[in-house]
């Protein structure tokens, strides 16, 4: 493999450019405020993931801004919306991707591109999904070499908080708890723990790393089905809104090196929780702290997209979820919410269609100035590489 160095000499480059957002100039003739938009929608190819970027709903708004909308046939087909209702909503359905892709101003997918779309990528065209670049290398350098205005679902902020995020980090919190209930059973290689236990019999421990969104989420699911909960967080102030929020019946735990390590071993469900804005995710357990955990335990880490904070974490799939390592069970599922499709879907189009508005319906130079949401979503643009925080995490003195 190439060294880190040589890889990225054309990343190290746009990494200088990270700061300056303001850069971004003649976009109007590019993108002019009231064009009309071409606007495509394909079909998702991870493996197991049935949402879809758009719902009839928004197709129907779309076009009532004067745009026209391309949707791939049976893209909705996995949370149960057909191309009639499409068609309906004044959709063209078009059979190939390719075809999607060639004739598209914009881009509206779910997940990150495959190596296989890659291909499809051109210069000026404006993607508009989750992206994760912080652990995506090669994405992040076919974006930048193809010049593809690549805006993050998970780096749009607004008054502080990651609104296309967070329905997402609520599905995977509870999703979370979920999965690792069915993982602790004996026919998965768990223990054969009962999450809530039965009179007379322990309930399980649950630790979770993160108090955000996710962890929020997944302790609510933990407690309601009886288990013992703990969740460690560096923010104080955070693990004192969780305290009150349940009543005193979750341990909250200020995370540091010596309370993670407790926390880990005596976990039967561990679950990782940890967000740094379009960041990768640090590493908070260590291979010898998993070591410490009894056979049987189970890890779920939903950090995955951004790296995982579990060092012996690797990304797996929805039809080959686990593995084992020194006897825990692992998961790393990189895309849980798509297993729900139709949840997923609706609260993911509700959550993303103001700014997929904004941007058709104003000049990407108007909006890079005037807006701070989607200035903070823009990744890439022109062969730069403009989301400081993905920077830092290829070279950390960017």
């Amino acid at each position: 493999m190439t060294s880190r160095r040589g890889s990225f000499n054309m990343l190290r480059d746009a990494c200088k450019q990270a700061p300056q957002h303001e850069r971004v100039v003649g976009l109007d003739a590019i993108y002019p405020l009231g064009g009309i938009m071409i606007i495509g929608c394909p079909k998702e190819i991870k493996p197991y993931e049935f949402r879809v970027g758009l719902l009839p709903d928004s197709v129907a708004m779309l076009k009532s801004f004067g745009h026209k909308v391309l949707v791939q046939h049976n893209a909705g087909l996995g949370c149960n919306i057909s191309d009639e209702e499409f068609i309906n909503a004044g959709a063209q359905i078009v059979i190939e991707a390719s075809e999607i892709w060639r004739s598209s101003d914009m881009i509206v997918k779910v997940k990150e591109p495959l190596a296989q779309e890659y291909n499809y990528f051109k210069s000026q065209q404006i993607l508009f999904t989750f992206l994760h670049l912080a652990a995506e290398e090669e994405l992040t350098k076919e974006l930048l070499n193809k010049k593809v205005t690549a805006i993050a679902y998970e780096t749009i902020e607004d008054g502080g908080y990651l609104p296309i995020l967070k329905p997402m980090s609520e599905v995977a919190g509870r999703m979370s708890v979920q999965i690792g209930a069915h993982l602790l059973t004996s026919h998965q290689q768990g223990k054969g723990l009962l999450l809530g236990g039965v009179p007379g019999v322990k309930n399980a421990q649950v630790t979770i790393l993160g108090g955000g969104i996710v962890g929020k989420n997944a302790a609510k699911m933990a407690l309601g089905l009886g288990a013992q909960v703990s969740i460690l967080d560096v923010n104080q102030q955070k693990l004192e809104d969780l305290d009150d929020l349940f009543l005193g019946q979750v341990q909250t735990i200020y995370s540091n090196e010596t309370n993670i390590k407790h926390y880990v071993q005596k976990a039967d469900l561990l679950i990782g929780a940890v967000l740094l804005s379009g960041a990768k995710a640090p590493c908070l357990v260590t291979k010898n702290m998993v070591k410490t955990m009894s056979k049987g335990s189970v890890i779920v880490d939903v950090a995955i997209d951004q790296g995982g904070c579990i060092e012996t974490i690797k990304k797996t799939t929805h039809d080959n979820p686990t593995y084992l390592v020194d006897g825990v069970v692992h998961y790393g599922v990189a895309n849980m919410p798509g297993a729900v499709a139709l949840t997923s879907t609706y609260a993911l189009a509700h959550a993303s269609f103001p700014y997929l508005k904004l941007l058709a319906s104003h000049s990407l130079d108007d909006l890079l100035k005037n807006n701070q949401s989607i200035k903070t979503g823009l990744n890439c643009f022109a062969g730069e590489l403009l989301n400081k925080a993905v920077a830092k995490s290829y070279f950390k003195n960017s």
